[in-house]
């Protein structure tokens, strides 16, 4: 806000989850807000399952501007929408959500978030093999997005179905064969043999639990890039060992920025302030380290 002070013209966004005291969301909306001189508040609302409904209802009375959506609802709450974007229509999972009188549509800036923070970097995505370690929302988001962008995908996890699902997805969507596997140690070496990116889209290494890796560190080398989507901690256990390997490493504190910024010029109509709003998550995460 420009001033700082809550009035009867500050527009209201947000967003639901359920955990939802972990999130860095309100400090880099609030700050790139306060930055801009938007009349504009962020905040947080826990959102259990069983109340979906009931919340998106609120949402939509009280008139809020739009909120972003994460676990558990990114799927769950498409039917109770007006209508969504093409990127999340093929995606099947919102995260961003716009609120134009009383209309709500979802998009998915989780996507070209992702692949944001890979251009940025300069990192080829077309003809380069991929290994994609989960299968649920986000592995969707990033699935979809690499696919579209001519990447060819390997996807493991712990259900072997459900990455199975995921790859038919692809497979419908561009026409192209994509292997899938249970996560084990064995086929996680084969998928690896002849990968240019690793891209870990598991909670697994998230804050507290820092130490563990869904990737043992053997199997990463020089010539990878690996991509942890898990912004908590900034440098997860997965991203230290493929620094020691000599790989280049992609934090997941950009997609969280890139997908922020995103959905801010959605609700805002103005350009986001990605340096603040990527500079803001990571000092509010070096505080909880200190």
């Amino acid at each position: 806000m420009s001033n700082e002070v809550i009035t009867g013209r500050t527009r209201v966004c947000g967003l639901i989850a359920s955990p939802v005291a972990h999130t860095m969301s309100p400090a880099m909306h609030n700050a790139a807000f306060r930055s801009l001189g938007l009349d504009y508040v962020y905040v947080p609302f826990l959102v259990e399952p069983v109340d979906l409904p009931n919340a998106l209802d609120g949402l939509r009375a009280l008139n809020v501007r739009g909120f972003n959506v994460s676990i558990p609802h990114k799927v769950t709450c498409i039917p109770f929408l007006d209508g969504l974007d093409t990127l999340a229509e093929h995606i099947g999972a919102v995260n961003t959500v716009v609120n134009n009188e009383g209309e709500m549509r979802g998009y998915n800036t989780d996507a070209e978030g992702f692949l944001r923070s890979l251009t940025e970097r300069r990192i080829p995505v077309a003809q380069r093999n991929v290994v994609i370690v989960g299968a649920g929302g986000a592995a969707r988001a990033v699935a979809y997005v690499l696919a579209r962008e001519g990447a060819c995908l390997t996807v493991l996890n712990r259900t072997p179905a459900a990455a199975g699902e995921l790859a038919e997805m692809m497979e419908d969507d561009f026409g192209r064969r994509v292997p899938y596997y249970a996560l084990e140690d064995g086929a996680l070496e084969e998928a690896l043999r002849d990968a240019h990116i690793l891209v870990n889209t598991t909670s697994v290494g998230m804050s507290p639990d820092n130490l563990s890796s869904p990737v043992p560190a053997r199997l990463l080398r020089a010539d990878l890039t690996v991509c942890d989507i898990v912004y908590n901690p900034v440098k997860t256990a997965l991203l230290a060992a493929a620094e020691t390997a000599g790989a280049a490493t992609v934090s997941g504190v950009e997609m969280l920025a890139w997908q922020g910024a995103l959905g801010f010029q959605l609700w805002t109509g103005a350009a986001a302030p990605f340096d603040l709003m990527r500079a803001t998550v990571l000092d509010l995460l070096r505080d909880r380290e200190d």
